[in-house]
């Protein structure tokens, strides 16, 4: 198998495994455990869940690619950059994201989702939860959706525009799971914004800073604050 034909299948798979995650880790759980009751410790596992596609993505491409997980080299940059590129993402996300649902709720009148109301009550005071979940989007989001699978689009079809619109629409459609327009628009245009930068400065450790840090405030502002009436979060 070429490496076209093993980055297809790498590509493939990484989606595969997240969308199975995302999706039934914890009816898999409920299945284990023999309860349906959906509480902290579950989404707990299935948080772990995540970081085991993480490694089978890992081991795929160092056994069967016979590669690097990153196939675009990270580049140094100084300690003021990284901070400034931080917060001028998370500006961009969060105001971009902010304006982006309101026209999606104003146009559609969509409901909040259910399923973040239900996270709602077994994130509330549970700071090592909202930690870990934050710390593993960050760290697994972005290595699997930046980090492995932009780079590799981009090589199959010898274009930039294809890694950056591909890997957006597919961390998009990984997002709708929330059962929302709003939530599939919001994470598609974060993740334009993401690997256009990618793209541009090739640094995946400034992306998982700022991914978790727009997970982590927003997380702690609905710990604090009744999410029906933060619909732009």
């Amino acid at each position: 198998m070429n490496f076209t034909g093993k980055y297809s299948l790498g590509i493939l798979l990484t989606f595969g495994l997240l969308a199975l995650a995302m999706l039934y880790s914890v009816a898999v759980i409920n299945f284990l455990t023999g309860t349906v009751i959906f509480n902290a410790d579950k989404f707990f596992y299935s948080r772990i869940i995540l970081w085991i596609v993480l490694l089978l993505i890992f081991l795929y491409s160092l056994l069967i690619e016979k590669n690097s997980m990153l196939i675009w080299e990270d580049k140094k940059y100084s300690l003021p950059f990284y901070i400034g590129a931080v917060l001028l993402l998370y500006l961009i996300c969060f105001v971009g994201g902010g304006i982006l649902n309101g026209i999606i709720t104003f146009i559609t009148h969509e409901k909040m989702s259910s399923k973040l109301i239900q996270l709602q009550s077994i994130f509330k005071n549970n700071y090592f939860l909202i930690f870990a979940t934050c710390i593993t989007a960050g760290v697994v989001e972005e290595l699997l959706m930046r980090g492995y699978i932009q780079p590799r689009i981009e090589k199959i079809y010898n274009s930039p525009f294809l890694g950056i619109l591909i890997s957006a629409l597919l961390f998009g459609i990984l997002h709708s799971t929330y059962g929302t327009v709003g939530q599939i628009a919001v994470p598609f245009f974060i993740g334009l914004v993401f690997a256009v930068f990618y793209k541009r400065y090739s640094n995946i450790k400034i992306l998982i800073i700022c991914h978790f840090m727009y997970d982590f405030i927003s997380l702690m502002i609905m710990n604090f604050i009744d999410i029906k009436h933060l619909s732009a979060f």
